[in-house]
């Protein structure tokens, strides 16, 4: 996929992150979520965290781990994290640039780059929906694309170390796109 097409589609998935968080309230920040061992509060956190962090790297300061620290936020921060990756993202230089990803140890071509963070906020949009009891549906144009890169992520032992992005895939045989992506990142779509 071009990376101008990926951009839209991106920004389309970030958007819809925002709304979702915006129905978070104080009392809600308790709540447990999809994520092993995280309440909504630590999500958000991370959450907001990576739009940071992804934001320094698209502005090639990626590097620098102070952009990566992860600390308490709530619907605004997030907020104005999201803002904040989606003009990082929106600058001319971006296709062409290179990623530092501290986590990963590496840096990425923007393509790929641009495509980790999208599929991560397609599986945190559905957390966060799902922690609050709330449908999640992804955008028809999504589907395909992001059921690509979830199915490109590899699988495997590296799954079962701490802080791995992801769990190991769980068996999904059905036709829907949101369902067959959860499940090859490790999330059960059926979780309550």
């Amino acid at each position: 996929m071009h990376i101008n097409d990926l951009l839209v589609l991106h920004r389309g998935v970030v958007r819809t992150s925002v709304e979702i968080v915006s129905q978070v309230s104080a009392d809600d920040l308790g709540r447990r979520t999809p994520c092993a061992e995280w309440t909504l509060a630590d999500l958000l956190a991370h959450m907001t965290a990576q739009h940071h962090g992804f934001a320094a790297a698209a502005r090639g300061t990626g590097g620098d781990l102070a952009a990566w620290v992860v600390r308490p936020a709530g619907p605004a921060d997030y907020a104005e994290a999201a803002e904040d990756v989606l003009a990082a993202f929106a600058e001319p230089e971006v296709p062409q640039r290179e990623f530092a990803l501290p986590e990963f140890g590496a840096s990425f071509p923007a393509v790929q780059a641009v495509s980790f963070h999208l599929i991560d906020y397609v599986v945190h949009g559905w957390d966060v929906a799902r922690s609050l009891g709330l449908g999640y549906r992804l955008a028809p144009e999504v589907a395909g694309p992001a059921l690509r890169i979830a199915q490109a992520v590899p699988d495997g032992d590296t799954r079962l170390r701490p802080g791995a992005p992801f769990k190991p895939a769980v068996d999904e045989d059905g036709s829907d796109p949101l369902r067959r992506i959860l499940a090859a990142l490790g999330r059960s779509p059926d979780r309550a």
